[in-house]
């Protein structure tokens, strides 16, 4: 890209990925409009930002713009997305801007098919620490540092996402990969075509890799990198984690290897938490921070929001809001829920998708172990057409078939699920809401609200 910044649009720019991309390029010096379908606290976000939004798509909209990013979420028949093209403007997906923004600056990685913006967050707050000018782009704003798109004049922390085949156009300098599992199946057809993407991206990183021990992401690492550096929870890594401490809100460990000792303390809990953040401090020095600023910036992360967050208490009940819709996220949420000392809890699951619902409900089968009470939800369609007449009474029934069925229900509205709630309340110590839609509005129905 030339050093003049006329007028970028962005369509799809209500989306999590692209909102930080109108903030990034904003940042950077351009003038940016953008377009989404729906209304929703984001584009309002933009426009107090000073960007020229639009509710809705039409094609006068953008029409000085000399280049045009869309989300892949945006199908190409799009009305603006047409003229652009009709126009002879430069059209770019997310994936292709990222890649070109990997060819001007050294892009540090964060991957895997969960715990991403997690971790880009820690690595996000490392570099605050440590006082670098660094970039970052990634999914969810970095509580204590700033939203999710940010210019700076040195290195790019990027979340590196898998939906859409959107890491198969980037070559990162550095890279940390979290886990691999079957997820964005609609796209890569099969978990070895998944992981074959990620043996790739692994190839194509010109510097440090950086793999936590789990695994999906040990095959993809033999298979793409000798000479990758290995974090686990056993002894015999290039690093490993000891003496793990878990309690309801925070945690700590000791991450050990090549000659040193780093004592981090956590404002987060989880043994998910714990494996992201030594990714990231082993990373991290891998190019260059040092221990100090390595603990320091840990030990600010205050969590990504509805990550394991704690909303308040429910007549007495913990209230924590997830994200998490995998069958490895929903069991690290659970695992961490019991790790921190709750023995009774209650989950309200929103499925999400209906390719992935109809693809991973075996999988979702054995995800919730450590839940007294689960409740599920409709699919979240996230925009896709129902072409197999699915709901969320396919993981339903897939737990019920290995838990007593006392334990599952299938309440497809929200105010089926609140009825539910009502009459298991005093059952539970904590309720967990997961899931990657709008379940977390369940929160603000609860009955008497939540306190802090």
């Amino acid at each position: 890209m030339s050093d003049v910044r006329p007028l970028v649009h962005i369509v799809g720019v209500g989306g999590a990925g692209m909102s930080g991309v109108a903030r990034f390029m904003q940042e950077e010096g351009w003038s940016v409009s953008g377009s989404d379908a729906n209304d929703s606290p984001v584009l309002r976000e933009l426009e107090d930002a000073g960007i020229v939004v639009y509710r809705g798509h039409d094609q006068g909209h953008g029409m000085d713009a000399e280049l045009v990013l869309w989300s892949p979420a945006v199908g190409q028949e799009n009305v603006e997305i047409q003229r652009a093209r009709e126009r002879g403007v430069r059209l770019l997906t997310r994936g292709e801007f990222l890649a070109e923004m990997a060819r001007r600056s050294r892009v540090i990685g964060l991957t895997g098919t969960h715990g991403k913006s997690t971790a880009t967050s820690m690595m996000v707050t490392v570099s605050h620490a440590a006082g670098r000018d660094d970039a970052w782009l990634l999914g969810t704003p970095v509580r204590g540092v700033g939203e999710n798109g940010h210019y700076g004049a040195g290195d790019l922390i990027l979340e590196v996402d898998e939906s859409f085949g959107t890491l198969g156009l980037l070559a990162p300098f550095g890279l940390g990969l979290l886990n691999v599992e079957a997820d964005h199946l609609d796209h890569y057809g099969t978990i070895e075509n998944l992981e074959s993407a990620f043996v790739a991206l692994l190839e194509r990183t010109v510097g440090p890799v950086v793999v936590f021990d789990e695994p999906g992401a040990r095959r993809v690492a033999t298979r793409a990198r000798s000479d990758a550096v290995i974090v686990s929870f056993e002894r015999g890594a290039t690093w490993w984690v000891t003496d793990v401490a878990l309690a309801k809100r925070t945690s700590s460990f000791v991450l050990v290897g090549q000659g040193d000792r780093l004592e981090i303390a956590l404002r987060v809990t989880g043994r998910h938490n714990v494996a992201n953040a030594a990714t990231v401090a082993a990373l991290a020095r891998e190019i260059g921070i040092s221990n100090d600023a390595i603990v320091k910036g840990l030990g600010e992360f205050t969590g990504a929001p509805r990550r394991f967050e704690f909303v308040g208490k429910w007549q007495g009940t913990d209230v924590i809001d997830d994200y998490a819709h995998l069958p490895g996220e929903v069991r690290a949420t659970i695992a961490a829920g019991s790790a921190a000392g709750y023995q009774h809890i209650g989950v309200v699951f929103q499925p999400h998708r209906y390719t992935r619902t109809e693809k991973l409900a075996d999988d979702f089968a054995h995800a919730f172990e450590g839940a007294t009470f689960l409740i599920v939800t409709d699919v979240y369609s996230a925009g896709e057409s129902n072409t197999s007449n699915v709901s969320g009474d396919h993981i339903a029934r897939a737990v019920r078939a290995t838990r007593p069925p006392f334990l599952v229900d299938y309440a497809p509205t929200f105010d089926e699920v609140i009825a539910r709630l009502e009459e298991v309340r005093e059952r539970l110590d904590l309720l967990l809401v997961l899931g990657a839609g709008d379940v977390g509005t369940i929160v603000s129905m609860l009955p008497g609200g939540i306190r802090s």
